[in-house]
């Protein structure tokens, strides 16, 4: 009776330290109705968010395009992918790539050191490089063939059918990638998603290097890898959604370490700077209300401290798929079931 008692305490103890140890909430306010869209013109799913060196706000949503009848007088809403860019206040300038070949069901937007806008599209398969002006630079993937065209095993460097590219595929054979990022030399990765269970990694000029992953729980295996960040020193963090971990690699892909506390991990940005921060996304899908926090950490995966619940509400987040964190203490999330972006800023 003795040791089951003991036990018992040990117990109790262990899920005290354990709820001890939840990390300190951050505050923080949310700017409300920050972007101000056209009339007749809505946002719907925000997928991705990202800011320029500017402060000009960018989104990629999953939004109906309205046309027109001959008449004028009747319209209907069809699927698809949209860019928008709004002013640091949130004043709309203008839509991007309206009607693009590219664009189906978008999932991420980035902005590069140079400011050029690179959009990850999921439905199409493609990544796609604009210029600040707006004007298509480079693609990356191509679009899913309505019947097979070539052999299914393409040789390398070749191209198979519509979803035949397995793990580590060469090149740009994307199977509905997720997110890309860079380094200081300009080099190119890519978390090639749900299919491939791979991050794929090409120089500047888009020209295919490497990949690695394969699907699975282990070390450098991922079920799906839905995000991917660079730090200054060219480690490579990679968001490892139902694993519910971050994983570290090298610039060659070698694997460092794994952070395995911050819940599902939905998304991560590193902040710029001369100390840069690390940010994660908690959520677990439309209608959790039990998380939905974002994590502030240092590079190495301590926590510094978290804030945000799931929510509805100013201050909640609706699935937070995609956080900008260019300055550390202004960060602005997009958030697919409340269809909107918030600029939070968090005090000190």
């Amino acid at each position: 009776m003795r040791r089951l008692w003991l036990g018992s305490a040990l117990i109790a103890i262990s899920l005290t330290a354990t709820a001890q140890t939840k990390a300190p909430e951050i505050a923080y306010d949310s700017t409300p109705n920050l972007l101000k869209m056209p009339e007749h013109l809505y946002l719907g799913e925000a997928a991705g968010v990202a800011t320029n060196s500017k402060g000009n706000i960018f989104v990629y949503t999953r939004t109906g395009s309205t046309n027109s009848t001959m008449g004028g007088s009747r319209t209907f809403t069809h699927g698809g992918a949209r860019l928008f860019e709004f002013t640091q206040n949130g004043a709309y300038i203008r839509e991007i790539g309206q009607g693009l070949y590219g664009f189906d069901f978008a999932h991420t937007v980035r902005i590069d050191p140079q400011d050029n806008i690179w959009v990850v599209d999921e439905g199409s398969n493609m990544i796609i490089k604009f210029s600040p002006e707006g004007r298509v630079l480079m693609t990356m993937g191509r679009k899913p063939e309505s019947i097979t065209v070539g052999s299914p095993e393409a040789p390398a460097g070749g191209r198979g059918g519509p979803g035949r590219a397995g793990a580590g595929a060469p090149g740009d054979n994307f199977n509905r990638p997720t997110d890309v990022a860079w380094d200081a030399q300009g080099n190119i990765f890519v978390s090639d998603g749900y299919g491939n269970s791979r991050i794929a990694k090409f120089d500047k000029n888009g020209r295919y290097l490497k990949s690695w992953g394969s699907r699975g729980s282990g070390p450098s295996q991922f079920n799906i890898v839905h995000g991917i960040a660079v730090d200054a020193a060219g480690n490579v963090y990679a968001a490892d959604r139902e694993n519910h971990r971050i994983q570290v690699f090298d610039n060659d892909g070698n694997f460092k370490t794994q952070y395995t506390n911050v819940g599902r991990t939905m998304t991560i940005c590193i902040s710029q700077g001369p100390h840069q921060y690390l940010y994660s996304s908690n959520s677990n899908g439309a209608g959790d209300l039990d998380n939905g926090e974002i994590y502030r950490m240092e590079l190495d995966g301590t926590i510094l401290g978290q804030f945000g619940h799931a929510g509805k509400l100013l201050k909640e987040f609706g699935v937070a798929h995609e956080i900008d964190c260019h300055n550390p203490n202004e960060v602005f999330v997009g958030e697919l079931t409340n269809w909107r972006v918030q600029k939070i800023t968090l005090r000190p």
